[in-house]
């Protein structure tokens, strides 16, 4: 081995002096000759000894400079060499890449090839492959296709041209939607606003893609699409809404409106599209149980959250509605465990898990819950990501609130707030003190203590988190404590500063864009509205908190629907009437279809399911 290193030694220090002297006699006159010389000689393997050589080469000249004049022309001419050989190591490396996923693709059994192209354009890998790279691995898939006769591999091949094909006539109606007249700030259709899933839709050529974007652009369910697809349509489809979503996100963490502004609708991409692949994991889930193309979905969905949790406007007070339980959940943690090259990938997976905890407690899935957010803390904590540590000591307080463990959510509030004030965090203070109030304020009226200097102390804390988060202009904290502070209003009688505090929140929740907070504090409205022997104002909030927290799965629609019940219960002709006298309001708000759906839900909680 010495031996044939010794020879390699002398082979490149003469290649070297050659291309030297060859440059000094002008008879290489381009870098391009440089290169090709490189590439003709350096055998594989044998970079690091050329680049040695290269490099002795270049100290010894550099040390000569004083003394000759000539050395300075011969240093030009290994710097030339030096980024030619840079440059052909970065061609090598792509194309050892796109070979090694190409054999991947061809050895690995025929089951496991739609896994494996998912893996290769995940983002989260050091070497993910790039458009050029896709392009070159189609073209060789192809190739190996036709020789060995193997249909799938072809797919494969025909599925990623289609989509790059179909990106790059996508890619300049990217964001075009945007500056329509009536523009929608969002993916959801909002009256006869421009949604980008119609502009998408109506650029794309027929194709299960193209039926896929109009399912999104007129809200229909996936459920009709994952009968008739190919695995070409489903490689097309991968590969557009990866790049869709990656450019969306570079344009919107250029905060081209405003910081907050960028980031929350950086935010909203990131959890669309997370949403979209649940979906699709869901529904492919009906046709065939843990099929390929649903486990390649939830794949896709996994990856998203990854990526997502690298960013600095992760929320950790917030969630995803989309179901996250058996099997899956197990892939999620199996996902998310495997050993990263990076120290952050342990916090990535502890943050996951705060998001997708919030998510199964929204559900009422209490037990699922508690266990992401204790396994979410222990990571947190080992990884002193004290954000993540606060959040989650947060989530356990509201948790054991809305399981009536009074005692435990307070300790925990207090326990968030000491840590928060300790590192200087502010959105978990903001939310400590929501949680701290709101556990008082529920524990004195389970003990049925009414006397209001009993909750003097609650009010005041809610008080203090309701000033933080305004002074932060963080809305979804702002409406935590507004829905609190009603809450204990409520509790005292007081239901016009009730209604005025909840409003605010109401506002907030809106603009922040989440959907559970508006329910909750619709339905607290409509409790306020009926204490202040408002019904009209109590049924048609009482109705839109229902009909919101039932689309979402929140097990909270219950209240509000218990509200409505006894609203009726006292005069059914008179509930009847008023529902009617709304139905222009809740229509503009929820359209016709949701207007009729009211009355289906309030069946469905009369008959006690």
């Amino acid at each position: 081995m010495t031996e044939n290193r010794d020879n390699f030694n002398e082979t490149y220090n003469a290649l070297i002096e050659r291309i030297v002297n060859l440059t000094l006699e002008g008879k290489i006159r381009a870098k391009s000759q440089v290169y090709n010389l490189l590439a003709e000689a350096v055998k594989n393997g044998t970079g690091e000894i050329f680049e040695r050589c290269l490099t002795e080469k270049i100290i010894v000249t550099r040390s000569q400079l004083e003394t000759k004049i000539k050395a300075t022309r011969v240093l030009r001419a290994l710097e030339t060499i030096e980024s030619e050989w840079e440059k052909y190591q970065k061609t090598n490396q792509k194309n050892s890449l796109t070979a090694a996923a190409i054999d991947n693709l061809v050895k690995i059994d025929r089951e496991d090839r739609l896994l494996t192209l998912v893996n290769l354009i995940d983002p989260n890998q050091n070497n993910a492959l790039t458009l050029e790279q896709l392009q070159q691995l189609a073209k060789h898939l192809q190739t190996v296709a036709q020789q060995r006769g193997e249909a799938d591999l072809w797919q494969i091949a025909t599925g990623i041209n289609l989509g790059l094909n179909t990106w790059s006539n996508l890619s300049s109606y990217l964001t075009s939607w945007l500056y329509e007249q009536n523009r929608n700030l969002g993916f959801t259709n909002d009256n006869e606003r421009v949604t980008p899933w119609q502009i998408w839709a109506s650029k794309v050529n027929p194709s299960w893609l193209k039926r896929v974007l109009e399912s999104l652009a007129n809200q229909q369910a996936f459920d009709p699409l994952t009968q008739d697809l190919t695995l070409t349509d489903w490689v097309e489809t991968a590969i557009v809404f990866q790049y869709i979503q990656r450019g969306l996100i570079n344009f919107f963490d250029q905060r081209i409106y405003s910081e907050k502004l960028g980031a929350k609708l950086s935010i909203s991409t990131f959890l669309t599209f997370a949403l979209i692949w649940s979906l699709l994991t869901n529904s492919f889930e009906q046709v065939s149980k843990n099929s390929l193309y649903s486990r390649g979905c939830f794949q896709m969905a996994l990856q998203i959250l990854r990526t997502f949790a690298q960013r600095d406007y992760f929320p950790l007070y917030g969630g995803i509605f989309a179901s996250f339980s058996g099997s899956y959940l197990k892939d999620a943690l199996d996902y998310l465990s495997i050993p990263l090259r990076y120290v952050e990938g342990t916090g990535e997976k502890a943050r996951i898990l705060t998001l997708i905890a919030y998510s199964n407690r929204i559900r009422g899935d209490y037990r699922q819950a508690r266990e992401c957010h204790q396994q979410a803390l222990e990571i947190a904590r080992q990884q002193q990501d004290y954000a993540c540590e606060i959040a989650n000591l947060n989530h356990l307080s509201r948790l054991n609130a809305i399981q009536k463990n009074y005692a435990e959510a307070i300790n925990l509030s207090q326990r968030a707030l000491i840590l928060s004030r300790q590192q200087g965090n502010s959105l978990g203070q903001a939310n400590a003190l929501a949680n701290l109030g709101y556990s008082q304020v529920q524990e004195a009226q389970q003990l049925e203590r009414y006397e209001p200097e009993i909750y003097q102390s609650s009010i005041e804390y809610l008080q203090q988190g309701l000033k933080l988060a305004e002074s932060l202009q963080d809305w979804q904290s702002k409406s935590l404590c507004c829905s609190s502070l009603g809450l204990a209003y409520l509790i005292l009688e007081r239901p016009q500063e009730a209604i005025n505090i909840l409003l605010q929140g109401l506002e907030s929740a809106k603009y922040y864009g989440d959907v559970y907070l508006q329910g909750l504090l619709l339905t607290y409205l409509g409790e306020a509205y009926y204490q202040d022997k408002n019904f009209e104002q109590a049924i048609y909030m009482g109705s839109l908190g229902m009909y919101w927290l039932h689309e979402i799965g929140a097990v909270e629609w219950r209240q509000a629907a218990s509200l409505l019940t006894v609203i009726r219960g006292k005069n059914i002709a008179a509930f009847e009437q008023t529902f009617s006298l709304e139905r222009s309001s809740l229509i503009k708000s929820i359209g016709l279809e949701g207007y009729q759906y009211i009355s289906e839900i309030l069946s469905k909680y009369q008959q006690g399911n």
